[in-house]
């Protein structure tokens, strides 16, 4: 696996430290009442190689299925601090997954993926408007599961990556109108030196509850956005240097009380990817398939008595 040319990034890598569309379970820039959240997550990617790499894969006009599953545990703290007038929160994952590629690569890899820490994100509320704007910062800690001469055996990667984010909301009347944009900001592998290019994602969000219910569109944009640089262990060569995806689908979320479920699934109607050195085949890949989430949001503990659940789901990583 350490050579699958089945991925954007360096080869072995997924492409990005977070799938496009996580945030989409409700998660907006607004922030919960003081107390401990606990939010489980999963999902799974069935998708198949798309771009020039897959014909010099697939000569015969077939393609190279690539289907992942992940399930994810999460943590939101909100104290009930404010600073510079925002309400402060601090959020950490452990996500756990295994993915796969089909003939001619024929491989699988699963374990730990590497855990998610925010630990700081800022949520302003803009008076009565119903505006709500959220900024802060997250990472993704070297600390999966790792095998292979560079690191990338498994689900785990051998680097930092650092994800700022900026998040603006319109909560009123039961709307959720959210557009979140962050990026993922790479470190060097630390085995090879080789250095993923940066990744820009925009997720957006129209639902409208009623009653206990939820429903809208929703859809995502991510694209790399600088290029790889190598290093000697590749002797310069560079996996791929761009690609883009777009995505739109649906979400249903059904409010228990004590907790929310919500579903939402999403269809890339677009995938493209180029660049690339053409001495490293097969050439420019990258994924294009169907994505469908579930995720179920509670509240641990708060300081007051009564912990009634909120009308929307309460974290976006």
């Amino acid at each position: 696996m350490a050579w699958t040319p089945a991925y954007a990034y360096e080869a072995g890598s997924a492409g990005w430290a977070q799938k496009p569309g996580i945030t989409l379970g409700g998660g907006t820039a607004g922030a919960p009442p003081p107390g401990l959240y606990m939010i489980d997550q999963v999902y799974t990617y069935q998708t198949n190689l798309t771009g020039p790499g897959n014909n010099v894969l697939n000569p015969r006009g077939t393609t190279t299925g690539v289907p992942s599953a992940v399930g994810v545990g999460a943590f939101v703290w909100v104290p009930g601090w404010e600073i510079l007038g925002a309400t402060y929160d601090a959020a950490w994952a452990l996500p756990f997954g295994m993915f796969a590629a089909g003939s001619p690569i024929n491989g699988e890899a699963s374990g730990m993926i590497n855990t998610f820490i925010a630990p700081i994100e800022l949520s302003w509320k803009l008076g009565n408007s119903g505006f709500f704007i959220k900024s802060g910062l997250g990472m993704y800690v070297p600390d999966g599961t790792k095998n292979g001469i560079n690191g990338l055996g498994n689900v785990g990667t051998p680097w930092w990556t650092f994800m700022p984010e900026f998040v603006v909301s319109y909560l009123k009347d039961g709307w959720n109108l959210t557009a979140n944009i962050f990026g993922e900001i790479n470190t060097e592998n630390t085995i090879t030196k080789y250095r993923s290019g940066d990744i820009l994602h925009a997720e957006f969000t129209a639902t409208k509850s009623i009653g206990k219910w939820t429903v809208g569109p929703v859809a995502y944009y991510a694209g790399q956005v600088t290029d790889d640089r190598s290093s000697a262990f590749y002797q310069g060569a560079i996996n791929v240097n761009r690609y883009n995806l777009f995505a739109v689908g649906a979400e249903l979320g059904y409010n228990f009380g004590p907790a929310q479920l919500t579903f939402w699934a999403l269809d890339e109607v677009s995938a493209n990817a180029s660049g690339g050195t053409p001495q490293l085949p097969p050439g420019p890949v990258i994924t294009k398939g169907f994505s469908a989430f579930a995720q179920l949001s509670y509240r641990l503990w708060g300081p007051d008595e009564q912990t009634a659940a909120p009308k929307s789901p309460l974290w976006h990583k």
